[in-house]
């Protein structure tokens, strides 16, 4: 089974077809990348496998589960959490208490329990900020967990949004341009955790426009040009695709 199957996706805005009969599917446990120029359809296929639009045709489906047309929430219950672009960190908190908020959905929080602090939820709460403060490690920002998060420098917010979306426990983590911002070490040490996170078991959809990380990091490879695929496969069936370098590798390469 695999972890995501799109088959005949397509979305249009008025008269611009955004995606076109798209077909693909992601293997459990490897890290899949997703690139194209400016315009391709990457960030409507970004919002359509995370319900943030419904498709006008076609199927999405996560870990066999037709998902199409699901809400976000409802997305992240059945196993699918995601990164931005654009940080998404509460900086008037804690660095750990936002990767606490990322353990939301497993958590037990009834209202009567919530008002009387019941021993049950105070454990289920020591046992999340645990955890929370395994998942800063495993990501590197261990050292921030008392900090608050507006004191954090920038590579580190980029870390700890990774770890706010583990908390969640995913099945597949949906990461948009994980490195948009940060130097070429930084960078380095991201593609390591990716790869590291794949390693563990979720399987990762990456959306990255540095080229070596996406060579470095992925096991497959899926271009889009003009919202259709135009290209599938590994990294050097990709890196030596003669449409692939002509559309977006550039003849250089």
């Amino acid at each position: 089974m695999n972890a995501l199957n799109v088959k005949g996706l397509s979305k249009s805005f008025g008269g611009v077809k955004a995606i076109q009969d798209l077909c693909f599917d992601v293997h459990p446990g490897t890290v899949h990348a997703i690139i194209g120029p400016n315009g391709a359809g990457k960030t409507t296929l970004i919002n359509l496998v995370t319900g943030i639009y419904a498709p006008d045709s076609g199927s999405i489906e996560l870990f066999g589960q037709r998902v199409e047309g699901c809400t976000p929430e409802r997305l992240a219950v059945q196993g699918l959490s995601r990164t931005f672009q654009n940080l998404q960190v509460c900086m008037n908190m804690s660095a750990v208490d936002n990767v606490v908020i990322g353990a939301h959905l497993s958590l037990a929080s009834g209202l009567l329990g919530g008002m009387l602090r019941l021993p049950s939820m105070r454990r289920a709460d020591a046992a999340c900020r645990e955890r929370a403060l395994d998942l800063m490690e495993f990501t590197g920002v261990a050292q921030y967990a008392r900090s608050q998060a507006s004191q954090l420098p920038y590579g580190a917010l980029k870390r700890l949004e990774i770890a706010r979306a583990l908390a969640a426990s995913p099945r597949l983590l949906l990461m948009d341009e994980p490195a948009a911002g940060l130097n070429h070490t930084e960078t380095a040490e991201i593609e390591l955790l990716i790869r590291r996170i794949a390693e563990r078991g979720t399987t990762v959809v990456l959306v990255e426009h540095d080229m070596k990380l996406i060579m470095g990091a992925s096991d497959r490879i899926l271009v889009l040009h003009y919202g259709q695929r135009l290209a599938l496969g590994t990294t050097e069936e990709i890196r030596n695709h003669p449409d692939v370098i002509s559309a977006y590798l550039g003849a250089a390469a």
